[in-house]
Parts: C-alpha cells; sequence; structure tokens
C-alpha cells in the first residue's frame, strides 16, 4: 500500500473489492491508487470536511471496480475501442455502482453514486446519464478530474505518457466541457507544489 493512500479508505469489504479489481487488471489497481491521493489532495484543496475525504477516498479506489465485469477484449484492448466496444467499456460506471450497492460498505449509497457518475461530463456529454454541471456529483467531478490527470500522465496503448505541462493544458481546453472550470483551478494551484505531480 503507498505511503499516500489515506488509512481510512481501509476496510474489508473495500479491500475486497480492490483485490478482485486489481487481480483482474493490475495496471487499473495502480492507477486507482493514484486517483485516491490526487481525489484526496484536491477535497482538501476544497476545505471540504474530514467525513467527505473518507467518502471520496473509498469512491477513488473503487471507481473502476465495474471493469472486473468488462470482457477482455474490450479491457485489454491495445488500439481504440470501436462504437460497440466502447458502448461495453461505458457500462463500468453504472456496473461499479451497483456492486458497491451490493456491499457492506459504510455510506456506500454515497460511494455508489460517486462511482456512477466519474464520467459524466460538465458540458452533459458524458456518461450514463448525461448529468451537466453542478447536477454532478461534486464526489464525482473531483474523482474524474484526478482520473484524467493520471491517465493522461500514464503510458497506454493507444498515448505515451505526457508530461504534466501538456496534461495541463489538455485539461485546461476540455474545462467547462469534460471538467469542471472551478475545481480545475483549485486542482492547478494543489498540484504545482504537489509531490503528486507528473514530471
Amino acid at each position: 500500500m503507498p505511503p499516500d493512500v489515506p488509512e481510512f479508505s481501509h476496510g474489508c469489504c473495500v479491500e475486497g473489492l480492490f483485490a478482485a479489481m486489481r487481480t483482474r487488471d493490475p495496471a487499473t489497481g495502480h492507477h486507482c491508487n493514484r486517483v485516491v491521493a490526487l481525489s484526496v489532495a484536491l477535497v482538501q484543496a476544497c476545505g471540504l470536511p474530514e467525513t467527505e475525504h473518507q467518502v471520496v477516498a473509498v469512491a477513488a479506489r473503487l471507481h473502476d471496480v465495474g471493469k472486473i465485469g468488462t470482457p477482455d477484449r474490450v479491457l485489454f484492448s491495445p488500439k481504440r475501442l470501436d462504437k460497440d466496444d466502447w458502448e461495453i467499456m461505458k457500462a463500468h460506471a453504472a456496473a461499479g455502482a451497483e456492486i458497491i450497492l451490493h456491499s457492506a460498505i459504510p455510506q456506500r449509497d454515497l460511494i455508489a453514486l460517486a462511482v456512477r457518475h466519474h464520467h459524466e461530463h460538465f458540458d452533459g456529454s458524458g456518461y450514463p446519464d448525461g448529468l451537466a454541471g453542478e447536477a454532478i456529483p461534486l464526489h464525482s467531478r473531483i474523482i474524474s478530474l484526478a482520473d484524467s490527470y493520471d491517465a493522461l500522465g500514464d503510458a497506454r496503448p493507444y498515448h505515451p505518457a505526457r508530461p504534466h505541462a501538456e496534461i495541463m493544458r489538455i485539461l485546461n481546453e476540455e474545462a467547462g466541457a469534460k471538467c469542471d472550470p472551478g475545481l480545475l483551478r483549485l486542482f492547478e494551484r494543489m498540484i504545482r507544489q504537489s509531490p503528486l505531480r507528473v514530471p
């Protein structure tokens, strides 16, 4: 367990689900650990109370748990997905929420909500429900931004790892469309001197 993953994200139910996800795809497990650290740092930058930190930490840890049910040919595709496979991939957000709702995790309703909506876009073009603006739960918007930052900074089969400056350029281009512009301003200030910043 990396030292920057908060202690309060632990618990047998959370860890069991996380272990299943990590076994299914180790790269997703590493990604989720980094998203936890980034999400909690952003929650702190927002000045939210400690109880909110816990909800976001657990939701960030399990935001991709629905990928347990994603077929290998989609989950491990070496190229960009075609339309049909993309629809299959998109199902992971709602599937993850459903898994959490059937668990014994404390505050599972809030955590499931955050997981369900972490791919909604600020302009309403995301999934699964096409929510827009502040109709998207704040926890989801926080995780979405952390998720995007880490994904862009990580090498994937269809794109190389990008440096910090390029990631921030892309995120700023997406502000108001994909991500919450107000949160992005807070994130920029937070990440500038953070050890979580990619090179």
